[in-house]
């Protein structure tokens, strides 16, 4: 199906401003009528976008994941540095959004997983293939570190493994980073990312 300019325009406003509100308030708090109220666009076109709330949850996670994943490939491709620097500030950038709003940050896998896998299989597929394209990610990154020396990992321990632990590691700090409203859990996180990875504390 062809779609206008308008059309990618509307549908666009509508996941960004569903994505703002539920990351502070969470998918069953923001209803249909007060994303549209603040996006301005009349209620009938919702339907024209999303077959329902639960199809707009899933668009907004993949459209949130699939930016999500272009930063990270981004981050981990930087220029002048090794391996190692580049895990370093993305673990650094993780810390500095998660501590905004109180601690309460904006990611959505944060603040939606344990909401919505119950709610919707649609959903809990999106954060699945989201999260999943994450720690791939972070595998790679830790085999070529390996591979150039910037980082070492046990030698009973593997890459993905290895990159699975981190990506709950940081995870549970952020959660606990919100029931706390405070950054220490970070600190923790960092220390054991450090030591994990042998490298030095950031």
């Amino acid at each position: 199906m062809n779609t206008s300019p308008h059309t990618v325009d509307v549908r666009d406003t509508i996941l960004a401003t569903g994505q703002r509100l539920m990351a502070g308030r969470g998918f069953s708090a923001v209803g249909l009528n007060e994303i549209l109220a603040a996006a301005s666009v009349p209620k009938g076109s919702f339907y024209h976008y999303f077959g329902s709330k639960d199809a707009f949850g899933e668009a907004m996670l993949r459209n949130y994941f699939d930016d999500y994943l272009a930063e990270l490939d981004a981050t981990l491709a930087a220029p002048g540095l090794n391996m190692a620097g580049r895990l370093v500030n993305y673990w650094k950038g993780w810390q500095a959004t998660q501590s905004l709003l109180d601690c309460q940050g904006k990611c959505l896998a944060v603040k939606m997983a344990a909401e919505v896998a119950d709610l919707s299989e649609a959903m809990r597929l999106a954060i699945k293939d989201g999260t999943d394209g994450i720690v791939a990610r972070l595998a790679r990154a830790i085999e070529a570190g390996v591979a150039e020396g910037s980082l070492r990992i046990g030698a009973d321990s593997d890459a993905v493994g290895t990159a699975a632990s981190l990506y709950q590691l940081w995870l549970g700090a952020s959660v606990m980073a919100k029931i706390g409203r405070q950054a220490a859990p970070f600190a923790v996180a960092s220390a054991t990312t450090a030591q994990l990875l042998h490298i030095r504390t950031f």
